[in-house]
Formats: C-alpha cells, structure tokens, sequence
C-alpha cells in the first residue's frame, strides 16, 4: 500500500496504539536535504488547536502531527501527488496553495507552489474541510518556502 493511500485511509478513521493510548498512527514521510529543515522548523511551530480539536499525539510523530478525534492529520515532506499537475483545480487560503483530492471519509489538501510537500487529511465530519486549512496556513508559510512554479 503506497503512503498515498494509507494518508487517505487515515482521513477514513483513526487507528489507535495500545490499549488506552490516544496516539494516532501517522505514517512519517522520509523528508531529505532542505525539505528535511523545512518540516523540522513547521512541526516545531504547528498549532496547538485545527478547527478547535486540540493538539494529539502522533506515532512515530517526527513528520506527523494529529488534532481531534477523529483525527485530522498532518504530514510534512510528503511526494507530489501523482494526479498534480498543471491543469488541476487548486485553492488557495490565506496565501498557501492548496491540491484538494476526495478520500474515503474526508479531503486530502497538499500543499503546492513550496518548496516542500505539506499534507492536511481532513475528515467529513469537520465540514466544510477546507476551514482546517485557515488554521494551518501562517505556519505554512512561516516555515515553506513560496516557490515560483505552481507545481
């Protein structure tokens, strides 16, 4: 299974680790080089609330954040979605660019125009979605640097 689809799986339900353990299995992107200090620099400053859902842990958590329950997750350093490209419909919000894909039980955004690959899964249960992106977007910024190519 391609880390696509298991960061789509995690819009669709939260897996927990260990008996009572509220830690959200989030699988970690191998970010290198310079992606590698951009996600260090964004996981240090994430928010501690999206769409007030507090701050969860995330396992292993190194590029992986999680809020709520269910889960919306974040990963940092991620690939380019195989279906980007320069035709696909995007958003943007409070200045970041947004690839918005359909998964099972929510929305993947991943980020585009940066330097690196940032990935929101959003479940359908905090419609509209795409409100998460407005809570994540200034750290975004703060920490990814804007590109000039779209993709």
């Amino acid at each position: 299974m391609t880390l696509r689809l298991i960061s789509a799986a995690l819009v669709s339900g939260t897996v927990l680790l260990g008996g009572c353990s509220r830690a959200v299995a989030v699988p970690d992107p191998a970010p290198a080089g310079s992606d590698l200090a951009a996600c260090t620099r964004l996981m240090a400053d994430l928010p501690a609330s999206v769409l007030d859902q507090d701050r969860r842990e995330a396992e292993p958590g190194r590029f992986s954040a999680a809020w709520g329950d269910p889960a919306i997750t974040l990963r940092c350093g991620v690939s380019k979605p195989p279906t980007l490209n320069l035709a696909s419909q995007c958003l943007e919000v409070n200045g970041v660019g947004w690839f918005v894909e359909e998964a099972q039980g929510g929305q993947l955004f991943t980020t585009i125009g940066r330097q690196t690959y940032v990935e929101l899964a959003v479940p359908s249960e905090y419609a509209p979605e795409s409100g998460a992106l407005v809570d994540v977007a200034a750290t975004v910024s703060a920490h990814d640097r804007l590109l000039k190519a779209c993709v």
